[in-house]
């Protein structure tokens, strides 16, 4: 049974599949039906601001909240996504060459990661979009290579632990190349620590862009975003809260959706490794 289907097969990971299924859905397919919901556009002025006009009320500007909160999501998970994956393909690749390795490259590997876990992750995104504006792309970079380092300890662990077995040794006996042995034999073998990093750092990820959005170094107005909604509706939350619990709502459900499912991933991989070695 493969480490997806064992996983699955617990109750909490079932339910955070659906929590962040919902949350991924109303992202991905707001924007196209929120103005045939509300009747209204993301940016179109519907009333004055914090009124309880339209299904949800207006935001700090006279906006439809409804029409905003169904088109904000998008943008963070998108960011968060590519985020993950830089820094996980970039950390798993590091750690593997200095877990396969080993030696000076190795040393040099892992002090030089020694050096970016020094910085903290929302400082360090601080620094360098202080620096050099708040750009989409940028908030990506930050992160993920911020995130690298923590996948890199990761996957060098795990590889040194696989690299001296049998298949390994077969593999390099006849001469095939080192990077089709990363490929073929060893990446296949550390999956399970990689999926379960994959939903920590995904989960990292999506505080982080919103984090930056609420402090506004990350996604700018007038664009439609959940953490940006926070910001700027927090003032008038007693008078017109929707503006602030919907996306605070979402951004909760997806946290707690994404962090069942890495459990799920963390049982089922050391459950895998229990059989194995019984």
């Amino acid at each position: 049974m493969s480490l997806l289907r064992r996983a699955l097969s617990l109750p909490q990971a079932r339910l955070g599949l659906v929590l962040t299924g919902v949350v991924v859905v109303v992202a991905v397919f707001g924007p196209w039906f929120g103005p045939l919901l509300t009747g209204h556009d993301v940016g179109e002025f519907t009333g004055k601001p914090f009124t309880d006009t339209g299904v949800l009320g207006t935001d700090d500007l006279g906006r439809d909240v409804l029409s905003r909160f169904l088109a904000g999501g998008g943008t963070l998970l998108l960011y968060a996504v590519l985020a993950t994956a830089l820094g996980v393909v970039l950390g798993t690749a590091l750690g593997m060459i200095a877990g396969y390795r080993g030696g000076v490259l190795d040393t040099v590997i892992m002090r030089g990661n020694d050096v970016l876990l020094s910085f903290p992750q929302l400082v360090f995104a601080l620094l360098a979009i202080a620096m050099l504006g708040p750009q989409g792309w940028l908030l990506v970079i930050v992160i993920g290579i911020t995130h690298a380092p923590r996948v890199a300890r990761v996957a060098r662990q795990a590889t040194a632990s696989v690299v001296g077995n049998d298949f390994v040794r077969a593999a390099e006996m006849y001469a095939m190349p080192r990077w089709k042995v990363l490929l073929r034999e060893i990446l296949p073998n550390i999956t399970g620590p990689l999926m379960v990093e994959l939903g920590l750092r995904l989960t990292y990820s999506i505080g982080y862009v919103a984090s930056l959005s609420f402090l506004g170094l990350g996604i700018q107005p007038p664009t439609a975003d959940w953490g940006l909604m926070i910001n700027e509706n927090r003032i008038a939350l007693v008078v017109q809260p929707w503006g602030v619990l919907l996306p605070v709502l979402a951004i909760a459900v997806l946290t707690v959706g994404t962090n069942l499912i890495t459990d799920s991933l963390a049982s089922a991989a050391a459950r895998r490794d229990r059989e194995v070695t019984s």
